[in-house]
């Protein structure tokens, strides 16, 4: 991998700020599934960055949300609200993305806008630390 691990973890930090513009402009738009997909990115980017700042190493989706869990919610470093948000996202983006007949609305998608840009503040608070 090029660069350094902070470059990589910073290049993490920033695609995930991105996404979550675009979850703005899908929103404004209806586009919900997106939405979706979306703020689960914005979310896998930082907690993927923060599983390599400390050096745990995770090769599927899945991996990360498992390790995730055991690393930061389970031990307590971070709020169980976290974990059943990340989890939810997780198996939400794969339903908007695979299944026939999912279609996320208005009144399910924007409450989490809120919810995974607090989650996001918090993850890169903690990768900031130290």
């Amino acid at each position: 991998m090029p660069g350094t691990k902070q470059e990589y973890i910073d290049y993490r930090v920033i695609k995930s700020k991105e996404i979550f513009e675009d979850v703005k402009l899908l929103a404004s738009n209806q586009r919900w599934n997106s939405c979706i997909n979306r703020l689960y990115y914005s979310s896998f980017y930082l907690v993927s960055a923060i599983l390599y700042k400390y050096d745990i190493k995770c090769e599927t989706h899945n991996g990360v949300k498992t390790k995730f869990n055991l690393h930061f919610i389970k031990t307590g470093k971070l709020h169980i609200k976290f974990g059943k948000l990340y989890s939810n996202l997780f198996d939400w983006r794969q339903e908007s993305d695979y299944a026939d007949f999912i279609d996320f609305d208005s009144e399910t998608v924007l409450p989490l806008i809120d919810q995974v840009l607090e989650f996001n503040n918090v993850i890169i608070k903690i990768i900031q630390e130290e």
